[in-house]
This record gives C-alpha cells, structure tokens and sequence, in this order.
C-alpha cells in the first residue's frame, strides 16, 4: 500500500497556500480601501478646486440685475475671462429667464442670448436649489463633474439666473489610475515575496513535523534507535522533545512487554499444567505445549477456534454459562487407547471497568490421581472386605464355642483349628499389606548383596523337593508335582536382597503349586541374555484370560475369587512380588494361555564378572 502524500495534500503547501491566501485578501481588502478613500479625497479635493469664488456669485448678481442687459453681458463675460481656475472647463451664466448671459469658452459665445437647453439648469431655476455631481460623457468616454449654484439676491431673494460650472475628471481618475496600478504591482510583488516566505515559514514548520512523523513510523516498526532534532524551544521544539521521550519510553516499555512475554512463554511452556486463553469472544489465542499434547491438537490448528470445541464440551456448556459463572469441570477424554481425565478451571480476563476481555483454562491432568483415589476406595473396599470374611469365621466359631461346643472334644479341636487358620491368614495379610505400605513410603529396606543368583534359586527350589519328598505327612502338599530345572551351566552374579528375592520366588511356586493340576510339571528356567538375568516359573494350570493379564499384578486381584479364597490367598503376593522386583531394579511380566498353563518371568539386571576381580595377589 503506497501511504506517500502528494504534495497538494502536505501540510507544507497547505500552509504556504493559507499564507498567501491571507496576503492576497489583506492586500486586495487594502487596496480596495486604499484606491476608495483615495478616489473619494482626489475627488473632494477636485471639487474643491473647481468651485467659484464668493465675490464672482455676488458680481454676477449685480450683473444680471441691472436692466442694461448689453452692458451687463460685457460685464459677465470681463469676469468670466478673469477667472483663474484651470480645472473649469466650462462656466456658463444663464439669467432668471433661461438665457444664456455669458460663458467663458471662445468658441460658443454664439450661444449668448440664446435659450439654455441643459435639463439640470432649468430644474434649478425651478426649484431654486444647487446641484451638484458626475456625469459621464458617452461621446467621448469623459467624465465632467458639474456644480449649478443658483443666484439669489439676498435683499429680497429674488433668483436672478444661475451659474453652471462643468469641469473634465480625466486627470484626476488618471492620477488614481496610476496609483492603483502602483499599488497592484507593489501588491504583486508582496504576494510574491509573501508566497516565498510563507514556502520557508511552512517549510520550517513542516521539517520537523516530518522528522517527527518518520520517527514514530520508526517507532511503529519497532525501531527506536532515531532522534527528533530540536530546532527551538517553542511549541515544535516541545513536541520534538515529547517525540524522543515518547520513543524512549516506548522502547523502555516494548522491552519491558517483552521481557514479561519471555518469561509468561518460560512459564507457559515450563508448566505442568495445560493452559489455555481466550478473547472476549471465546477463540482461542494461546496454549501452551502441554495444554497441546493433552488435548492432542497443535497450537496452530486451536488458534481462533472456540474453546468449547477444542475442550470438546459444546453439548455441556455454553459459552455465556461459562463466562456468568465459571466453575470448575472434569473433562474425561479417555479412549480405549489410553486413560486421560482432566481438571478445568476457568477464570476471567476482566479491566478494572468490569469489562470481560476473555478467559484464561488451566487444565490440570488428574488421571493419575482419579486412578489412585479409585485404587484407594478399591483398596479399602477389598481390605474390608478381606478382613471380614475370616473375622466373621472367627466370630462363629467363637460364638459356637461360648455356646458350649468346647465341651465336645471332638468338635472344639476342629474350631480352634479353623480359628487358629483364620487368624494366621489376617496376620498374613496384615504383613503383606504393611510390606506393600513400607514399599509405598520407600521405607522398606533392599539390602542388596552380589549373590549367585543360579545357586539361590536352586536352593529355593530344593525346598520344594524336601516337602514333596518329606516323610511327615503333615509337610506334604496336598497336590503332587514335578519341578524341571532348566539353568545355564555359567554362574551368575547378580546385586539382589536374598530375603525379598526368596519372598517373590515362594509366591510364584506357591501359586505355581496352588493352580497347577495334581501330578503336574513346574518348570524353572534361568539364563541369560542382553545385559539381563531371566528366570521364569512354568505351570500346567489353567491359565490367565487375556482380560485379567493387565490386571494380574494389581492389589487383592484375583482371576477366580471363590477358588483363590478357598486356597487361603491373600491376593497381595503377585503385587509384592512386582514391588520386590521393580525395587531390584528389574521387571516381572506373565505370558498364559488359558487351559494351558502361565509362565511367569522376572528380568534383573546383569553385568558380566571378570575373572580377574576374584584372582588373589
């Protein structure tokens, strides 16, 4: 876009315009009065000239009333000759009668005695009043100015003629024409000048409202390095100086907005929290990065989209219920993907005035904590519920026996048993849960040790083999089994707390034990492989549904509830077991098949020993 002013639009040629305009009235207004007075006071001055003397009006009365009237006409015309007035052109006496006594012209003295023709002198003899004014002549393009005095004698004011005095204004309106002509071309060179002048004056006016335009256009493209020069200390000189404050503060002010956008993009970006603003009309003008990947949409594509589209609440909220009371909301955007649930807290952009100029979303992803508080409410609900079962089992048998079953040797044994069996699976499971607290806090204890991890769990597994082969039936396990051992012939050092690492094997042969049908095989493999220990426990059991693997290592999880109770499981020993191991700084996962069996692997961390580190010196 081309913003360049011509320059009939500048101010410079408007101002130098206006001046001379200003000189071109005044003179023209000054010299209309200068030419009218002038012409007015040449004119008086004029008629002054051309008016008769007093003493000829009083000879031509005596003249004109003496009865001789040839005596009398030589009288008139002796003193029209001696009258002295070069501004005459003509003087005629007419008598009362309308004839002509006497002029002074040479040449029409053949009009003497004759009757007067001229219309002013009759109209004067009639009414007996002066006249007096300017009549222009169209014959020759003259202009006379004529005086007719009526002569009156003052004895008995008897009108005896009249007197007509014609005389030429051509010298007088040259004179004035001559000075007007003075005054237009001494009017056109003050114009010229003035128009010069005003070209300067305008000129020094302009430049440094020019300089002061280019810097704020300076300033307007973010460049405030330019300084306004200072010409004087007048009202431009002020301005300018405002101009180089202004360019400082803007500047002082341009960097201070920018150093608090740094920092409010620092914070928005380095924030934990999503956040996300609006205007007053509820599109969104920014979001930060973690707002973005919880949402799962890019900056660019919620810029000027509403935000109750990008949120995805439209069918909930309005964006007017939202602005009259913002609240605070729980946005579930979880798939069968992923788990993803957020807090949104709105909150107003408002002025001083009460005016809303947008809103401001923090969104806070709370997946994390709804998964524990569920976990809690789950977990108190199955303590609850874990406790009761073997506490009213307790409670029966108690209330049996205080009712006289303990005199019944047979039946007594047999409820102090089962309460003895009951009250050992709490203490289990109180153990368990305090274990599991312990690991939680990060108070439990891992007192690693470089162990031989193959002869370890040989010798857990020797264990095993001694209760199936013990003599004391009370020892033997009510199922039979089989336990084939598959290790790598190489010794394996692995950092490892023998206590817990023994704990997570026992469950995993216990559980081995517990689902595996009577007869079956359980097969324990150790090798090693990427940097890692394996070692794996096989049973022929019936096997996990593909729905409950995820959940196998969850707390008080069971896959058949009914038969895991019946066998006295805690449903605590897989989740410590995963604590155990993750604490080792390893992993545990299952792979099952239903009605084939689950094989359940724990992976540690191995570095290969040099045998140099056990030679002797």
């Amino acid at each position: 876009m081309n913003n360049k002013i011509k320059y009939f639009q500048s101010i410079h040629f408007k101002i130098a315009l206006v001046l001379a305009l200003i000189l071109l009235v005044t003179l023209e207004i000054v010299g209309a009065v200068f030419v009218s007075q002038l012409e007015t006071k040449n004119v008086d001055s004029y008629k002054k000239q051309v008016q008769l003397p007093t003493y000829v009006n009083t000879t031509l009365i005596n003249e004109l009333s003496k009865t001789n009237i040839s005596k009398a006409n030589v009288g008139i015309s002796s003193l029209l000759s001696d009258i002295d007035n070069k501004n005459s052109t003509e003087v005629e006496v007419v008598d009362a009668k309308n004839t002509v006594r006497g002029t002074n012209e040479s040449g029409n003295q053949s009009q003497v005695g004759q009757k007067n023709v001229k219309t002013n002198i009759k109209n004067t003899l009639i009414n007996r009043q002066s006249y007096s004014g300017i009549i222009s002549d169209s014959s020759n393009s003259s202009r006379y100015y004529t005086v007719i005095t009526p002569l009156i004698k003052s004895s008995n004011n008897e009108l005896v003629g009249v007197v007509y005095v014609r005389a030429n204004l051509d010298s007088v309106y040259k004179e004035i024409n001559q000075i007007t002509l003075i005054y237009v071309a001494a009017a056109l060179v003050a114009i010229l000048a003035g128009l010069l002048i005003s070209i300067v004056i305008s000129r020094a006016i302009t430049k440094p409202i020019d300089e002061m335009k280019q810097q704020t256009l300076q300033i307007a493209k973010g460049d405030y390095s330019g300084q306004v020069h200072v010409y004087g200390r007048d009202e431009l000189g002020q301005l300018a100086n405002a101009v180089n404050n202004l360019s400082v503060k803007v500047e002082e002010s341009q960097e201070s907005t920018e150093s608090e956008r740094q920092r409010l993009d620092s914070v928005l970006t380095n924030m934990t929290d999503g956040v996300i603003a609006t205007d007053r009309r509820g599109k969104v003008i920014i979001m930060n990065d973690e707002a973005a990947n919880s949402l799962e949409i890019s900056e660019s594509e919620a810029i000027d989209k509403s935000i109750l589209d990008v949120l995805d609440i439209g069918e909930e909220y309005t964006l007017r219920e939202i602005i009259e009371n913002p609240d605070e909301t729980i946005i579930d955007r979880s798939d069968h993907s992923h788990d993803l649930i957020l807090h949104a807290h709105f909150s107003l952009i408002q002025r001083e005035s009460g005016f809303v100029s947008g809103l401001v979303c923090v969104l806070h992803d709370v997946t994390e904590q709804q998964k524990i508080d569920n976990d809690r409410k789950q977990f108190v609900s199955n303590v609850s519920h874990e406790l009761r079962t073997p506490l009213t089992s307790v409670h029966s048998y108690i209330e049996a026996l205080q009712d006289g079953a303990w005199k019944d040797n047979t039946i007594a044994p047999k409820f102090l048993k089962v309460t003895q069996d009951e009250t050992d699976r709490m203490i289990r499971m109180i153990n368990d849960l305090l274990t599991l607290s312990r690991m939680d806090s990060n108070t439990q204890k891992i007192n690693k040790e470089l162990v031989n991890i193959k002869e370890l769990f040989n010798y857990i597994l020797d264990r095993f083999d001694m209760i199936i082969k013990s003599d004391d039936d009370s020892k033997k396990p009510m199922k039979d089994y089989k336990i084939i051992r598959k290790f790598t012939k190489i010794d394996l050092w692995v950092e490892i707390d023998t206590d817990r690492f023994t704990q997570v094997i026992d469950n995993l042969m216990n559980n081995a034990i517990k689902y595996s049908p009577d007869g079956g095989t359980i097969t324990c493999s150790l090798y090693e492989t990427h940097n890692n220990v394996i070692l794996s426990v096989k049973d022929q059991g019936l096997g996990i549904p593909r729905s409950s693997i995820p959940h196998i290592f969850d707390r008080f999880y069971r896959v058949d509830k009914a038969r895991s109770r019946a066998q006295g499981g805690t449903g605590l020993g897989l989740a410590i077991s995963k604590e155990v191991i993750q604490a080792l700084g390893g992993r545990i996962w299952v792979e099952s098949t239903e009605n084939k069996g689950s094989t359940f692997y724990i992976a540690l961390p191995y570095e290969p020993i040099e045998e140099d580190l056990w030679d002797e010196n």
